[in-house]
């Protein structure tokens, strides 16, 4: 399912505490550690006792079958088990993560600032605390530089989104509101609040400040293995001059007619009239998963000094608007331009979803009454909203040049043409007029073009993660992307210019490399590996980003470019010390004592119908104990990990989840079947039209390279996944029923006949069970044969052969996997006597990420 481009499983934390040495399960209460004995490790740590408690089973509230009685009490060594299990889940869950950083010059040359937000999730309170933490950086006359970092970081709540400005200076703070409430703006310098707004339901509601439309991050947070769907806040842009704020809000909400004992309410009464009641109006399509009850975006703009709003003249309805930008000046008039998708129809799921056809528009900014003396000539042309990238089906991520004479965008026209809800990205630029008139006509030239079939080892193609707010380099022509390769996240430079794309972060580097900030010459980012602490004789041309790996936890470094700005450039990268990086010395040594390999799995029965990408290897990351001790043939039990989408990627990056599991003496076999993003096009569009067998396919065929490299054990392998990947966990169970000693699947799709007519995004359903045909035969009343054929290429039709145990976790607000679908298959297991569990979480969405 289109879900998180990265899923991670945080949430089956249950797992772990239901498997023994030969992954017999065993559910005795819906609690998310059953009273009963836990695994058996092959690497015991805790100590286990090999008595266990009678098999029992629960209905979870799913259906009639009578629930077995009991056990009551746990013996001694089982709850000091369940003790030390929760307590190095609690280790590993506090590990604070650094969701993103800004970089700021300062005054004197030889120092700048930076400043991180940081997350902690906090299990016990079902919340996660959002922080600040500052440091000055000093650079040394030996070219090595230093980091001060703040004593202690400062706790940001309520907040919704924090935007700095282009020079620093100032930090707009956004708190969106619950229910009537208005939404606040502070704007504040570096010692207090300057300025306080609160805008009022009557001109707009609450600011998009995270998703699609506004393109923010969950940060790595319980998503920690993914870096997740477009990390910048990019719904909210600050003016040059840091006078004006172009922002996107909730429309405002159109007036309800209200009823009391005397009858209609007219103007003038009051909300106080006893009995009263307001009607809900008629009800509107929205776009989907996370969006649920949220208005039409619109766009609007604030003066910072005197709080007043202007809704941006001539956007109608028929367009939902998002990533505006400010754009350099023609002619005295300035203008914004931003992401539109058509919304005059049906509206289908958005969020991670790239298939929606979108474009770039430009708009005249509103004037405001401080800009009286300005005059336009003609009224018309102020609504006149311009369509700047007609010939093409996808624009999104507007970024203009340093210098203003380009405007370079990212575009998934791979997907809207094709129908894959995430596909490979181009990149594109126009040049931008500075005098007469923008023309709706002007020329998209192609930058970095879709790479159908990668050779070895070479670019694989564009699939960012994100797009900085001012991604350039010093050059004023290469940008900085972090971006999917294979299995795991890089950096490239791409010249604009030339279309050359050049990768910073290390070749050999199976780890994933991750970008937190670029301002300038300034790049936060970081590799797990040391390097050296000095620099000598190098030009300072400053990258911070962060790198991690299945084994190690998230590192920032401090990069510098070696000469010249050039495609063969060097880059240098050094240790920064960060107080993110501390963790329990239990959870550190258990993870040095793993280590992992991203291993290229053939492929298995090549036809001569495949194209020669879809022929290729594919990838799984494999994780494991270093221990030499053990017999060669004794293995850890072996846990398989899917990812959702099918066009998503598991990346070679931190997962405290995994993580986790792997500590308490399991191994992980990480796959990346075909379809997955990272491997050129022709790998990816080789699945649509054969989900349920090639992918399920490919997953065998890494399990069993797995056997034969004698890195599992056939009897202790247990499998699990979320969305698209608990469709292949369920279809594996189904497929090959003796495998798997456990399951657990996360929100899965078991049954595309009743997704298809409950789904936000039913169109998904005909395009990868189809393929090519499905986005032209897609509708919203499919034929009795197109429900057997969704059947047939479901879970459930295998059904009659699963003897799995079985646990699912279903969010009870999904969406994009309705509930009905997860319920439906559980209740068909224990209805054939499968041993089963369900756990619904209430108000969670898809993600489960409460």
């Amino acid at each position: 399912m289109p879900n998180l481009r990265l899923l991670d499983f945080t949430n089956i934390v249950a797992l772990p505490t239901q498997l023994h040495s030969h992954f017999k399960l065993s559910f005795s209460s819906v609690s998310l550690f059953p009273k009963r004995k836990p695994f058996l490790s092959s690497r015991p740590f805790f100590p286990l006792s090999s008595r266990s408690l009678p098999v029992v089973s629960v209905m979870d509230n799913t259906g009639g079958i009578p629930t077995k009685e009991l056990p009551v009490g746990l013996d001694t060594a089982t709850q000091e088990e369940y003790v030390s299990v929760s307590k190095l889940l609690q280790e590993f869950t506090d590990i604070p993560t650094i969701d993103k950083a800004w970089t700021f010059k300062s005054e004197s040359e030889d120092v700048s600032r930076a400043m991180f937000l940081i997350s902690q999730p906090n299990l016990l309170a079902n919340k996660r605390r959002k922080s600040i933490l500052s440091s000055h950086i000093l650079q040394k006359s030996n070219n090595s530089v230093s980091f001060h970092w703040a004593p202690f970081p400062i706790e940001m709540s309520g907040v919704s989104a924090m935007i700095p400005s282009p020079s620093g200076s100032k930090l707009l703070v956004v708190r969106n509101s619950e229910g009537d409430s208005p939404t606040h703006f502070e704007i504040w310098d570096q010692s207090e609040v300057k300025k306080e707004f609160a805008i009022p339901r009557s001109i707009h509601g609450s600011i998009y400040s995270d998703g699609c439309v506004a393109n923010a991050s969950s940060s790595y947070g319980l998503y920690d293995l993914t870096n997740v769907l477009k990390s910048e806040v990019q719904g909210i842009s600050w003016d040059s001059d840091e006078t004006f704020i172009a922002y996107v809000a909730e429309e405002p909400e159109p007036a309800k007619p209200t009823f009391t004992s005397f009858g209609y309410k007219k103007e003038g009464n009051t909300d106080k009239d006893c009995g009263s009641w307001k009607g809900q109006g008629d009800w509107e399509e929205d776009w989907g998963e996370t969006y649920a009850g949220k208005r039409q975006p619109a766009l609007f703009v604030i003066d910072i000094y005197s709080g007043e709003v202007r809704a941006v003249a001539g956007v109608g309805r028929e367009l939902s608007v998002g990533q505006v930008v400010w754009a350099p000046s023609i002619d005295g008039h300035q203008y914004l331009v931003f992401v539109g998708w058509p919304s005059d129809s049906r509206k289908l799921g958005i969020k991670y979803c790239y298939n929606r056809p979108c474009a770039l528009y430009a708009v005249k900014a509103p004037l405001f009454k401080s800009e009286a003396s300005v005059t336009r000539s003609n009224a018309a042309e102020d609504l006149l909203v311009i369509n700047l990238t007609q010939s093409i089906s996808s624009a999104f991520f507007p970024r203009f040049s340093p210098d203003g004479k380009f405007l370079v965008f990212l575009s998934a026209k791979s997907s809207v043409d094709s129908g894959a809800h995430s596909a490979t990205e181009s990149l594109h630029k126009i040049q931008w007029p500075s005098n007469g008139k923008l023309d709706p006509s002007l020329k998209i030239v192609d930058v970095v073009p879709v790479v159908m079939c990668p050779e070895d080892g070479c670019f694989p193609g564009l699939y960012c993660s994100k797009v900085f707010a001012k991604p350039w380099l010093s050059d004023g022509h290469t940008m900085v992307l972090s971006c999917v390769w294979g299995s795991s996240q890089t950096i490239l430079s791409v010249n604009v210019l030339s279309g050359q794309v050049s990768r910073i972060s290390p070749d050999k580097s199976n780890s994933s490399w991750d970008i937190l900030a670029l301002d300038g010459d300034n790049i936060i980012a970081g590799y797990p590996d040391s390097v050296s602490t000095t620099l000598n004789n190098l030009v300072f041309f400053t990258v911070f980003k962060v790198c991690s790996s299945p084994v190690n936890i998230p590192e920032v470094k401090y990069g510098s470019l070696v000469g010249k700005i050039s495609p063969d450039a060097k880059w240098s990268w050094l240790d920064v010390l960060c107080p993110t990086t501390k963790s329990s010395e239990k959870a550190l040594s258990l993870l040095a004592s793993l280590s992992f390999d991203v291993m290229k799995i053939p492929v298995r029965d090549v036809s001569e119908n495949l194209t020669k990408g879809a022929s290729k290897p594919f990838e799984a990351i494999y994780v494991s104990s270093k221990s030499k001790s053990r017999k060669p043939d004794v293995h850890d039990p072996l846990i398989v990990i899917l990812h959702g989408g099918p066009h998503s990627v598991s990346l070679s990056s931190f997962s405290k989840s995994s993580a986790f599991l792997a500590s308490l003496g399991y191994s992980l076999l990480i796959v990346n079947y075909r379809g997955s993003l990272g491997f050129g096009e022709e790998a990816l569009q080789s699945l649509p039209g054969k989900i349920g067998s090639q992918d399920v396919n490919d997953v065998l065929t890494a399990i069993d390279y797995a056997i034969d490299n004698r890195l599992a054990d056939p009897s202790k392998i247990a499998v699990l996944g979320g969305s698209h990947g608990g469709f292949l966990t369920t279809h594996l169970i189904g497929q090959a029923p003796d495998k798997f000693a456990a399951a657990a699947a996360r929100n899965p799709v078991c049954n595309l006949a009743l997704m298809v007519g409950t789904s936000d995004i039913p169109d998904w359903c005909f395009f990868e069970a189809y393929g090519s045909e499905g986005k032209s035969i897609f509708t919203e009343s499919p034929s009795a044969e197109h429900h057997a054929t969704l059947y047939n290429k479901s879970p459930i039709s295998h059904i009659s052969k699963v003897k799995t145990p079985t646990l699912f976790l279903l969010g009870a607000q999904d969406l994009r996997v309705p509930i009905c679908t997860g319920i439906q298959y559980a209740r068909a297991l224990k209805e054939k006597g499968v041993e089963t569990k369900v756990i619904v979480f209430p108000n969670d969405v898809h993600s489960i990420d409460r």
